[in-house]
């Protein structure tokens, strides 16, 4: 598994990195999580990155794999200590006891890195939550401090100065980043994770897909009609995905790219599909072109 160092922080990260948001809402057993993880693990994935309202599964991480913390880089996030259906809280008071919280759910005295999740950047710039990120790491219960969302606060968050890392949408589907955030990020050294580094796989059932978190991504694709995306049969799905995210980390500046799922067949699945390499840089640069010649303003990063 390649590994690349992340930003100005001292972790070498694997360019694959596990998303915790499908275990949490798609009510993975614990027994399903743990071979999900152990088998991760062991294959040279050093990134789990989950969020205090992905559900049970800060839980689940912490019940599973807690025994190997040793072995992993531990992320989290924080802005929503009530569930993503419910309002944000961007005080101080509410971030520094959900960081606690989370820390006794993933049975840790510390994370990696605690990122603001989707934080706007009129809360970004009012400094409370960046300064309770701050007095967290002070206070050792993270190493690092991030941010994690997209478009206009994704780009005053690379400016700023204060986070460590930059946690964003980049892939076939959603490439403002790379023009936007990512050259900032670079010059500044920060740490960047790609989120939906495959466009959720939204075209691989030839059919808009029922959830409507995909739907903005099947628009898209639709009309870049990308040709590697034209056939649908297994062989040429996985070879789809396998261009998509070599596609993300192909892109510069990018460290790892965070990927979910709930099936723990998936996880080598998703290994297989980097055995090629890199993208070659003219398959790169063609979909960055034709990302130039369709993609209109109004295409910004998806949260």
């Amino acid at each position: 598994m390649e590994k690349r160092r992340l930003g100005k922080t001292d972790m070498e990260v694997s360019v694959l990195g596990f998303g915790g948001a499908e275990i949490g809402f798609e009510n993975v057993s614990a027994d399903k999580v743990k071979a999900l993880l152990e088998s991760a693990l062991d294959a040279g994935l050093n990134v789990i990155d989950t969020a205090e309202c992905y559900r049970e599964s800060e839980e689940l991480i912490g019940q599973t794999v807690s025994h190997r913390r040793a072995d992993f880089y531990l992320f989290t996030k924080c802005g929503h200590p009530k569930g993503v259906e419910a309002s944000a809280n961007w005080s101080q008071e509410s971030i520094l006891q959900s960081i606690e919280r989370s820390l006794q759910r993933l049975k840790t005295d510390y994370v990696d890195l605690v990122q603001l999740h989707s934080c706007s950047e009129a809360e970004l710039r009012k400094g409370d939550a960046i300064a309770a990120l701050q007095t967290a790491r002070e206070k050792g219960h993270t190493r690092y401090i991030g941010y994690s969302g997209d478009t206009h606060a994704a780009h005053y968050a690379a400016t700023c100065g204060a986070f460590d890392t930059l946690q964003t949408s980049i892939n076939i589907a959603d490439q403002e980043a790379i023009d936007v955030s990512l050259p900032i990020a670079r010059e500044q050294n920060i740490g960047v994770i790609a989120k939906r580094p495959i466009a959720n796989a939204a075209w691989r059932n030839g059919h808009k897909p029922i959830d409507s978190y995909h739907h903005e991504y099947w628009h898209r694709l639709t009309m870049l009609k990308y040709p590697f995306l034209n056939q649908l049969d297994s062989e040429s799905i996985a070879r789809s995905i396998s261009i998509a995210l070599r596609f993300t980390l192909s892109v510069p500046g990018v460290h790892t790219a965070i990927v979910g799922t709930g099936k723990p067949e998936r996880w080598s699945e998703n290994a297989r599909l980097l055995q090629d390499g890199p993208l070659p840089e003219t398959d790169f640069q063609a979909i960055r072109h034709r990302w130039e010649e369709v993609a209109p303003r109004t295409w910004i990063g998806q949260t």
